[in-house]
């Protein structure tokens, strides 16, 4: 049965759930030219472009050029959709073998500059990402391959998902952070550089936080970088090498 535009499943598990994440179409009748992974594509344009706050299934019509109705054939709800598009960005993320013999150091590594990249580039997914069980195909392949990778760090299996969390919880709030920073400076129509010593200097100008400012330039010229880019990167690979320093420190405490 299909659902009104807007309608709300109290009770709501997953759109990869109760048989629904394979359907492709309702049988006679429905829209031709559609199918729901050119859809879901079609979803994941529009919120880069676009954002979440202004993502509607009219909207998602609208770019598709055919009726609101007709997307309804596809998928139950926006919510739907939206666990059908934040998959589909997992599925951009570049996966090692966590069997391959490589040093766990180095996957870790590349997992999290992975997942930054992902929340950068897509600045709508954080906000998903918690509100859904996230069990899309995509996202599980991401799970598994960060557990095994954590699991060969050492550490005891009740001690496992703490790590994960602590590598990751970090990566998520650095790149969304990260991610909304570029957005707004995007809007400004700036480079990143430009914009940064606009905003330096503004600041230093004003009586509340030049004297702060004064007091960490020195903290701020140590960190080294010559563009806003690189000031990021030094400062991201940093903290990431001191939870993997934390995490070797906690099995060699065994």
């Amino acid at each position: 049965m299909v659902k009104a535009a807007g309608a709300k499943d109290v009770a709501r598990t997953s759109v990869w759930l109760e048989g629904r994440a394979r359907r492709g179409g309702r049988g006679g009748g429905q829209p031709s030219g559609l199918d729901r992974e050119r859809i879901t594509e079609a979803t994941v344009r529009l919120l880069d472009a676009e954002g979440l706050a202004k993502f509607s299934m009219r909207r998602l019509a609208a770019e598709l050029n055919v009726t609101a109705m007709s997307v309804y054939w596809y998928v139950d709800t926006k919510d739907d959709l939206l666990e059908l598009a934040l998959d589909a960005a997992f599925g951009e993320v570049r996966l090692p073998d966590p069997e391959a013999d490589a040093d766990w150091h180095d996957q870790l590594r590349a997992l999290a500059a992975e997942y930054r990249a992902q929340l950068v580039r897509h600045p709508w997914l954080s906000p998903l990402a918690g509100r859904y069980l996230n069990i899309g195909p995509n996202h599980l392949a991401f799970s598994r391959t960060v557990q095994g990778v954590i699991r060969r760090a050492g550490l005891p299996a009740h001690r496992v998902t703490s790590a994960i969390s602590a590598v990751f919880q970090f990566v998520y709030g650095y790149g969304t952070i990260e991610g909304q920073f570029l957005s707004r400076i995007a809007d400004s129509g700036m480079t990143p550089d430009a914009y940064y010593a606009q905003a330096m200097s503004a600041v230093r100008q004003h009586p509340s936080v030049a004297d702060y400012i004064q007091e960490s330039k020195e903290i701020m010229d140590a960190r080294g970088g010559d563009t806003v880019a690189e000031m990021l990167d030094r400062d991201f690979t940093y903290a990431l090498d001191l939870l993997i320093a934390g995490i070797e420190a906690m099995v060699a405490r065994g």
